[in-house]
C-alpha cells in the first residue's frame, strides 16, 4: 500500500498529516509513505525528522493585495502554479500511490488535483470550522472530505457527504508522560511548569508580552517556564543572550525558536499558552491540559476567537484576546490559575472532557478503504 501526503505551511497542517502517517505505519508496517511539500517551509524539516521520505515542489500562495510587490509576487505564484503542476504529476507518476491525503496548506493544491486527473482515490482534511481556501477548492473533486468539526460541511460544496473525523493528535504526545517528560528536560517537581509558544513562525503581540514575564522569572524562579519565540523569533533570543541566558537558559527559564519535541514539554507542563488553532487546541484537550489562550485575530471568520470560547465553555481555558493582551493582564491570569490548585484541576478536567482521541484511526480507515479500492 502506498500513499502520498500532501501538507505544508504551518506545523498545524503539517503535525495532523504526521500523527496519521505514524498511525498508519505503526498499524501496516509494510506501507510505503511520501509527503509532499515546499524546500522552503517547516515540512522540509519536521517531515524527515519523523523518519517519512520527502519530496518537494516550487509553490506560493497568492497575496491579497494590490501593491507593486504583491502584484510582482503574485505573477511569480501563477508561473510557479504552472511548474508545480508538472512537478506534482512527475512525483505521482514515479511513486504510483494507491490513494492521495491532502491535509491543508496550498501545497495540497496541484498535487490533489493531479492525483484527481490521474484517476488515483484522493481524500483531503479540514481542520477548522471556517475552511481554508485550498480544501474548499478541492472539496467538489476529490472522494472524501474528512472534518475536524461538523459546521465546516455547510462552508464546502463537497462532492460526497463529508464525513466528521476529529483532529489528529501524534501518537507519542498521547503516550507522553508527565513524569519521565520532566526529567528528560531535567525539570524537578518542586514547582509548576509553563509552556508558552507563539505560533510555529512567530507572533510579535504574544512574544512582546511574554518577554518581561520570562526575564522577570528567571530572576524570581516562581515557576519553570519553556516559551519558544517561533522560527522568527531571532531578535528576542538575541535580547536575552544580552540579559544573562546561556544557551537560552537562565534560573528557572528556557527559551527557544521552535519546539521540537512539543511531546514532552506539553506532557511535562502544569499550564499551556498559545494560540487557539485546531492543532494546538486537540493537543491540549488530548493532554487534558489547562490553557490560556490568545487567539489570532488575523485568521478567516475569526475562527480561532471560537475554537477557544468552545474549550472556555467547557472550563477548560481561560482567553485573553489580543486586543486586551499585556505583560500584566498575561501575568496575573498566569498566576491566578498557578496559585489555585482546585482551579487547574477543573480546568485540566474541562480539556479532557473536550478531546477526541481516535481521530487517528477513523482517518486511516478512510485512507485504506479509499486505497484498497
Amino acid at each position: 500500500m502506498k500513499i502520498l501526503f500532501a501538507a505544508g505551511g504551518t506545523a498545524g497542517h503539517i503535525n495532523p498529516a504526521l500523527a496519521v502517517a505514524s498511525y498508519i505505519k505503526e498499524k501496516y508496517p509494510e506501507s510505503e509513505i511520501l509527503f509532499v511539500g515546499t524546500d522552503d517551509h517547516m515540512e522540509a524539516r519536521l517531515v524527515p525528522n519523523s523518519g517519512f521520505d520527502f519530496k518537494s515542489i516550487q509553490i506560493s500562495g497568492f497575496l491579497r493585495s494590490f501593491s507593486p510587490g504583491a502584484i510582482k509576487h503574485n505573477i511569480k505564484t501563477l508561473f510557479l502554479i504552472l511548474k508545480s503542476s508538472s512537478q506534482s504529476k512527475k512525483i505521482i507518476a514515479d511513486f504510483a500511490p494507491d490513494v492521495c491525503v491532502g491535509f491543508g496548506g496550498y501545497v495540497s493544491g496541484p498535487v490533489l488535483k493531479c492525483a484527481v486527473k490521474m484517476k488515483i482515490p484522493t481524500c483531503i482534511h479540514e481542520q477548522n470550522a471556517f475552511p481554508g481556501i485550498t480544501n474548499k477548492a478541492l472539496a467538489g473533486e476529490v472522494d472524501r472530505v474528512m472534518l475536524t468539526v461538523q459546521a465546516a460541511e455547510e462552508r464546502m460544496n463537497a462532492k460526497n457527504k463529508c464525513v466528521v473525523t476529529g483532529l489528529p493528535v501524534r501518537g507519542e504526545l498521547l503516550s507522553a508522560d508527565r513524569e519521565m517528560s520532566r526529567a528528560k528536560l531535567g525539570i524537578n517537581d518542586d514547582k509548576p511548569l509553563v509552556l508558552s509558544f507563539s505560533g510555529s513562525l512567530g507572533a510579535k503581540p504574544i512574544n512582546d508580552a511574554m518577554a518581561p514575564i520570562l526575564l522577570e522569572n528567571a530572576k524570581s524562579k516562581k515557576y519553570y517556564h519553556i516559551h519558544s519565540f517561533g522560527t522568527n523569533g531571532g531578535e528576542y533570543m538575541e535580547i536575552f543572550s544580552q540579559n544573562g541566558f546561556t544557551n537560552g537558559r537562565l534560573g528557572t527559564v528556557e527559551v527557544r525558536r521552535y519546539i521540537d519535541d512539543m511531546d514532552v514539554c506539553m506532557a511535562a507542563a502544569d499550564l499551556v499558552i498559545g494560540r487557539a488553532g485546531a492543532s494546538t487546541l486537540s493537543e491540549i484537550e488530548a493532554l487534558g491540559k489547562a490553557s490560556i489562550l490568545i487567539p489570532s485575530p488575523y485568521v478567516a471568520e475569526n475562527h480561532q476567537y471560537f475554537n477557544a470560547l468552545a474549550l472556555k465553555e467547557k472550563n477548560g481555558a481561560q482567553i485573553i484576546e489580543e486586543k486586551d493582551l499585556t505583560s500584566a493582564a498575561l501575568s496575573d491570569m498566569i498566576d491566578s490559575i498557578l496559585s489555585d490548585k482546585q482551579t487547574l484541576h477543573l480546568m485540566e478536567k474541562g480539556a479532557k472532557s473536550a478531546a477526541v482521541i481516535n481521530a487517528c484511526e477513523r482517518i486511516s480507515d478512510i485512507i485504506v478503504s479509499l486505497a484498497k479500492k
